[in-house]
């Protein structure tokens, strides 16, 4: 049947697209809709314009989920990760509903004002690991219990890496060691090979000294198991943004 007035082509929309989520010009073009007349929706109304090619439902109060899938099309490897994917896997310190959340990704990415203008979030873009193949990258990535379909999150064992590689810029050493202490049971084959491909010594060197000192595996099993990369034999030495000396020994 064909679409002969706007009140039919708004009730597509309606109809078809999701609630809870931006959605952009690619979408709204296989339901019709041309950047033209999905500008003159804007203009009378019935779509809310986010940015350029990027539209909302009015009163539309879309959830950060929702929002971080809209990304995660647009993004290569964009996932919720460090102390945020932490939190949303059971480790936590005094979390409250504005905390920052922590995005990761593989290219370069300014995350866009309307999303930072609903949730307070950062992105990290580095080549923390040296994949040895895309499985790997793929395969610590998951939809934890209760989130979003398909919705990307770095399982623990990564998360807690990532957490560590910020620790010092833009996360305090000492919350950091808060929530590495809520780690729980952490997969050693995961630790292992995670260890094995991570590119940064503070963050191998800070987790064998935390995982030393907490018991919470058995680093020297662990160094005797997989090649990790703990950098040269002498100490790692520098002074964190807060002015305190980190000093970390090659095996923790």
């Amino acid at each position: 049947m064909r679409l002969n007035s706007r009140h039919d082509v708004i009730k597509r929309l309606q109809a078809e697209l999701p609630r809870g989520a931006p959605f952009d010009l690619a979408i709204l073009d296989q339901l019709g809709v041309s950047p033209q007349l999905a500008a003159r929706y804007a203009e009378g109304g019935w779509l809310v314009r986010l940015a350029q090619g990027i539209y909302a439902f009015p009163n539309d109060e879309f959830g950060v989920h929702g929002a971080i899938l809209f990304l995660q099309r647009r993004v290569p490897g964009l996932h919720i990760g460090g102390k945020s994917a932490l939190a949303l896997q059971g480790v936590r310190h005094n979390l409250t509903n504005r905390d920052t959340m922590v995005l990761w990704g593989d290219s370069r990415f300014v995350v866009p004002t309307w999303f930072t203008s609903r949730f307070p979030a950062r992105y990290v873009h580095a080549r923390l690991f040296a994949w040895p193949d895309t499985s790997l990258a793929n395969k610590s990535l998951v939809t934890p219990p209760g989130a979003a379909e398909e919705l990307r999150v770095s399982i623990p064992e990564r998360a807690v890496l990532e957490l560590l590689y910020d620790v010092g810029v833009k996360e305090g050493l000492e919350e950091a060691r808060n929530l590495f202490d809520g780690l729980r049971t952490p997969r050693k084959e995961w630790l292992g090979q995670l260890l094995s491909c991570c590119t940064s010594v503070k963050a191998v060197r800070l987790f064998l000294t935390w995982a030393r000192e907490t018991n919470v595996v058995d680093v020297d099993a662990l160094l005797e198991q997989h090649a990790v990369r703990t950098g040269s034999t002498k100490r790692w030495m520098s002074r964190l943004d807060d002015g305190t000396l980190l000093s970390l020994k090659p095996h923790g």
